[in-house]
């Protein structure tokens, strides 16, 4: 369980990767040495598994987004999901349960672009897909809980 320092800790870099300790230490109140060493605990715990940039995809070239939910048809689940991690365009994917068996999101240039990609499917699995409009709620962390001595 993390502490309220942990938490603060945590929400911060995940807000600010590239904070400085120095920063990090004076916002949460504590002396750098001591915010190095719960930063450290908290990558060695899993909490903390690594930093990242947030890119523009848009600006990167790719203005669109799907959503595609992947229903493999018997006997192909495996070969499908070999597909989809081998095609560059679906930035993440997940296994789910219900009538599909895997949710992805692409990053694509265009509509044909998409078409081509699912066209690669089409003996394998039923899709079902989804343009992105817009994003109401961006990645962000789940609600942390409070500990006891908070």
């Amino acid at each position: 369980m993390l502490d309220r320092l942990d938490r603060k800790i945590v929400t911060l870099l995940s807000e600010r990767a590239r904070i400085s300790l120095k920063e990090l230490a004076g916002i949460v109140g504590l002396a750098s040495p001591t915010v190095a060493e719960r930063v450290k605990r908290l990558e060695e715990r899993g909490f903390i598994r690594g930093y990242t940039a947030v890119l523009d995809a848009r600006k990167l070239g790719f203005p669109l987004q799907a959503l595609v939910r992947i229903n493999p048809l018997p006997g192909t689940l495996h070969e499908v999901q070999k597909m989809i991690q081998d095609t560059p365009e679906f930035v993440e994917c997940d296994r789910v349960t219900g009538e599909d068996c895997f949710v992805g999101r692409l990053y694509i240039r265009t509509i044909e672009e998409l078409d081509a990609i699912l066209d690669r499917f089409h003996d394998k699995a039923r899709t079902n897909t989804a343009i992105v409009k817009g994003q109401p709620v961006a990645r962000r962390l789940p609600p942390l809980g409070r500990d006891d001595g908070a």
